[in-house]
């Protein structure tokens, strides 16, 4: 019983559901809307939509005959209140449905509007791209009874007829009141016609001779337009010059202007456009014309033969008043041929929209830094992305042109179009963001100040760098979608960077631009190749590299590696940080480009990446190589190099010089030599000749001493500009250099101090005390001196083999080590016997032949010496003091 309540209960919850659900659906979906059945065709504005809207209830519209190119992700049905520009960019979707990046080819389909959506919301009903906030077309639909609306744009005709490939013919007949209304369609230049026309019925050959036909085109302005042609010989129109009579292929008002007080041009122009790269015109001429010399009757019951052709029009110049077709050229079928066509029979195999090549219509304006790009606004005729506000920007007198730029070579704009539009590029494809709606918008250059008047233009220069995307807009600051697209492209390297050097062997050019904390790079092959690599180090071992190739797909690819091997194994994948990276491929010969931090930022100090530091201040060695084919996956032996560079090119990047530094190890050599020469043989030379040479008679020890001091600063002080004149600067960034700066500034107190030194006491005397704080201070410089002048030179090996490479550095440095440990032991054995040599000579006397008390600093370097001259003193024994000649 307890299971039969709760069935009953569920049955009732769910009839009652079912119920409620009708009835919502009934309320929603009510016929009561004056709009159910009304019919309309879509009016195309872009992206070659065509189609025919039916509103079936008052939730749900039919939509049939639909053609549309590929939009957007974001591509909605659309409501607005009208077409007004702010009304239509500030509508709202109708329905969830979308029409996501896929073109529509002669598609039908239901569409149901949003449960908060009711037709009395909707003026105009729009298939719009959310992204580029454009209009695709739309509908206009009635209100205040009315049963129709009136559209002046003509798309949709009862018939279609494929020429060629992108040539078509589309029409509509009205035998009653004697018209046809054709509309002819290609995806050609805008430069180009498109005729169209009846042959002579009486004529099996050569059907263009005494043909009448239709020649639509556009003028340079790029107004549509048509004009009643007919065919007398194979030749573009010419006069006469004997009887000044037309002949060629000539418009009717040529041979005569007017017959009976008519006009023989009774075609009339309906419609025409540009879209996506599509002309499309249409007009209207008679089944049967007055004109009975120039205009061929259409029977449209009767299988007639056509004739059409594709080409380029000469537009008018001071010697004729006309726009006239040129030569078509061939083959057949693509550029002419002929047909046989019966109008009244329904015709339809235009299957889906016509799509160019080439689908940008405007004007394409190249940049050149000696012409500048004069802004101004204009009226609206042929504005890319609809809707667009009552006025736009006209560049050189164009209506918003796209504007290509070449990275690295300055724009310059003249700004003239009034202090309410302030010019600036930016990542927004609608500009107007002064009031911060798109918070992720980049702006490249220009802003609030780019605005001035034609008395008073605003110069605005942009450099466009090789971190400019490839598309970026010109806008205005304070308006929405008056400007349109700037394609940037790259320049010569040398443009977009501020140096560049040729690697060895000339087969690979380097170039790079330094900022702050990181610097861009890019290596550039000289020939056809499979990979380019670049890498930073003595040679393949122990070296970083860049390697950028093409893969199968012909998508470029970049990636870094550590190298401690010559096997494929020994290559090792890395995880640069790198940024902006482009690899390309022009004729077979590679480019690559990357962005890295001059210092990785590493959180695992272990990695082989986190040693990979660029210091400008220190020269960076850069090898090369190149093969036919390089993977990510299962490296062998075949992938490896063909080509490689003999030897390393080292390039000082912060001189910003355009020539590699190659070489640099003869004179770091020099450099390093003359140091250890000073530090290591003539200045330490110089103090153990004051300390162990003061028995020889006379000064000989003290000028031993001066030579080798002076000599020994004087190679210091020349080594050091060496180094400072070879790498272009002096930079105090390393430890070796700081030490140097240290020792070289100890070394250089050394001849002050000698010449600042006290009077030596007289014979008897105790040194007074500036003479004792002198010998100190003379002491603890110079010693200090060679202390630090030896760091220096272990710290310039260890900077030799760190920054430059140098592959002896390890065995070089322990020479060092064992030289100085040589000097150490002799020092050693020399205070041994000096002080034996001293302990005799107080045993026997205190009286030391030879023994000269001048030394400077005895007293500090031989405390027992002045203990004995005090001894000798007090015991009265004569001292016999040795003055020196040229003290």
């Amino acid at each position: 019983m307890y299971n039969s309540k709760i069935f009953l209960l569920l049955s009732l919850f769910l009839i009652n559901s079912i119920a409620s659900s009708k009835a919502d659906s009934g309320q929603k979906c009510s016929n009561t809307s004056s709009l159910v059945g009304f019919e309309s065709n879509f009016t195309m504005v872009r992206h070659q939509l065509r189609g025919h809207l039916k509103i079936l209830d008052g939730c749900s519209f039919q939509v049939t005959g639909f053609d549309m190119l590929s939009g957007s992700s974001d591509v909605v049905f659309w409501g607005a209140v009208s077409l007004n520009f702010s009304d239509l960019t500030s509508g709202f979707p109708i329905s969830g449905q979308r029409l996501n990046q896929t073109a529509y080819k002669n598609a039908s389909f239901s569409v149901q509007l949003l449960p908060d959506i009711t037709w009395d919301q909707i003026n105009v009903l729009s298939i719009w791209d959310i992204a580029s906030t454009s209009d695709f077309g739309h509908v206009t639909l009635p209100r205040n009874g009315s049963d129709s609306v009136s559209d002046s744009v003509h798309t949709v005709f009862d018939n279609c007829k494929n020429l060629s490939d992108n040539y078509r013919v589309r029409w509509n007949l009205n035998v009653e009141e004697n018209w046809i209304e054709i509309g002819l369609e290609a995806a050609a230049p805008r430069t180009y016609y498109m005729a169209f026309g009846w042959a002579n019925p009486n004529r099996t050959k050569e059907l263009m001779s005494e043909a009448d036909v239709t020649v639509a085109s556009f003028t340079e302005e790029g107004r549509p337009f048509v004009d009643d042609f007919y065919i007398t010989a194979y030749s573009e129109c010419k006069l006469s010059s004997k009887d000044r009579t037309a002949i060629g292929v000539c418009p009717d008002v040529v041979y005569e202007n007017s017959k009976n007080g008519m006009m023989v041009n009774n075609t009339r122009f309906v419609y025409g456009h540009r879209r996506d790269g599509v002309s499309l015109i249409m007009f209207r001429k008679p089944l049967n014309s007055t004109d009975k010399k120039y205009d061929l009757p259409v029977y449209p019951n009767e299988d007639m033969r056509v004739i059409w052709a594709l080409g380029l029009m000469k537009p008018p110049n001071e010697n004729r008043s006309h726009f006239l077709p040129q030569f078509h050229g061939g083959p057949e079928k693509v550029a002419y041929g002929h047909l046989v066509l019966n109008v009244s029979e329904k015709v339809d195999d235009c299957f889906g929209p016509l799509d160019a090549d080439d689908n940008e219509d405007q004007e394409l304006i190249i940049a050149d830094t000696e012409v500048p790009l004069v802004v101004t606004t204009g009226e609206v005729l042929h504005y890319p992305n609809p809707p667009s506000p009552s006025k736009v920007l006209y560049i050189n007198n164009k209506e918003a042109p796209v504007l290509r730029v070449e990275r690295g070579v300055p724009v310059k704009f003249l700004v003239q179009a009034g202090h309410d539009v302030a010019l600036y590029i930016t990542s927004d494809s609608l500009g107007g963001n002064a009031t911060l709606r798109n918070a992720t918008e980049t702006i490249y250059s220009g802003g609030p100040e780019a605005e001035g008047v034609v008395a008073n233009p605003h110069e605005l220069i942009w450099v466009p760098d090789r971190n400019t995307p490839d598309q970026v807009y010109y806008q205005s600051l304070y308006q929405e979608k008056m400007g349109w697209k700037v394609q940037v492209v790259d320049g010569a390297l040398s443009d977009m960077y501020n140096n560049s050097v040729l690697l060895d062997d000339q087969q690979v050019t380097f170039f790079w631009t330094l900022s702050e904390d990181s610097i861009t790079i890019a290596a550039r092959g000289v020939k056809k190749s499979g990979y380019l690599a670049i890498g930073f180090g003595n040679g393949m071992v122990n070296s970083y590299a860049y390697v950028g190739w093409i893969g199968d797909t012909g998508k470029g690819h970049l990636n870094t590696y550590w190298i401690d091997g010559k096997r494929p194994l020994n290559i090792h994948p890395t995880n640069e940080n790198l940024t902006h990276v482009r690899c390309r491929s022009e004729d077979g010969i590679i480019t690559l480009e990357f962005t890295r931090p001059l210092k990785p930022s590493c959180n695992q100090n272990d990695k082989p990446e986190c040693k990979n530091i660029v210091d400008p201040t220190t020269p960076l060695k850069v090898i090369w190589a190149i093969g036919s084919k390089w993977t990510d996956d299962h490296l062998s032996e075949k992938n490896m190099h063909t080509v490689t560079s003999q030897r390393p090119v080292q390039v000082l990047l912060i001189r910003g010089s355009s020539e590699a530094e190659q070489g640099l190890q003869p004179v770091l050599a020099v450099h390093g030599f003359m140091m250890f020469l000073s530090w290591g043989i003539l200045i330490p030379g110089g103090i153990l000749a004051a300390r162990y040479l003061k028995h020889v008679k006379g000064d000989g020890w003290y000028q031993i001493h001066i030579y080798l001091q002076y000599s020994g600063l004087a190679i210091i002080l020349l080594g050091a500009l060496f180094a400072i004149a070879e790498l272009r600067g002096f930079y105090v960034s390393s430890l070796h250099v700081k030490l140097g700066i240290a020792a070289i500034v100890f070394a250089s107190v050394q001849p002050m101090n000698a010449y600042l030194r006290p009077e030596k006491p007289a014979n008897g005397e105790d040194a007074s005390t500036k003479r004792l704080i002198w010998e100190y201070f003379h002491v603890i410089i110079g010693r200090g001196a060679v202390a630090i002048g030896i760091a220096a030179l272990f710290t310039g090996m260890k900077h030799l083999g760190e920054r430059y490479r140098v592959e002896n550095v390890h065995d070089l440095s322990w020479v060092l080590i064992i030289w100085f440990l040589i000097a150490a032991l002799t020092v050693i054995y020399l205070e041994h016997r000096e002080r034996q040599q001293r302990d005799r000579l107080q045993g026997r006397s205190n009286w030391v032949l030879g023994n000269v008390e001048e030394e400077d600093s005895i007293d500090l370097l031989s405390p027992n010496d002045a203990s004995a001259r005090k001894g000798s003193q007090s015991s009265g024994v004569i001292e016999v003091q040795l003055e020196p000649l040229n003290r």
